[in-house]
């Protein structure tokens, strides 16, 4: 479910948003950012300090995860099933190592957000619409313009 194309993005991107909403559907947006991608149909993310996020999640599973390469003004929405994985669970060890690779053991985590993708959608800036000659190179330079002190 996860393809090449999306599985870049995920690499390129520094920050990912994950939507959470309480049982009584109070939402939560929270920035993470040690996250990657297990096999090819979950999204990992270690909870290094996400006390509501894992609450939400136990409580109401359904989440929406994004995340976008900031200059080229691209990436992709997921949404799916999250599920809290515990160091007792036989697949943490696999997960964590992969974060660990991330962290460089720099931020402790007790347990992982496992996310299980049900629907992809793309993100695109409007720009790309509205004007559908704009290539990604005009937008880096756009974003680059804008972004530079």
């Amino acid at each position: 479910m996860l393809t090449d194309e999306i599985k870049k993005y995920i690499d390129k991107s520094v920050l990912c948003w994950l939507a959470t909403s309480s049982k009584d559907n109070i939402p939560n947006v929270s920035p993470k950012e040690v996250f990657t991608y297990f096999l090819d149909s979950n999204i990992i993310i270690a909870n290094i300090a996400s006390p509501q996020t894992v609450r939400n999640i136990r409580e109401n599973n359904k989440v929406c995860i994004s995340f976008i390469d900031v200059f080229v003004q691209k990436g992709y929405q997921l949404k799916g099933e999250a599920q809290i994985i515990i160091k007792k669970d036989p697949s943490f060890i696999s997960m964590e190592s992969l974060l660990v690779e991330i962290t460089k053991g720099k931020f402790p985590f007790a347990t992982i957000t496992s996310i299980s993708v049900e629907e992809i959608k793309p993100i695109i800036a409007p720009k790309y619409i509205l004007y559908p000659e704009t290539t990604e190179e005009q937008q880096i330079e756009s974003a680059l313009k804008l972004y530079q002190p």
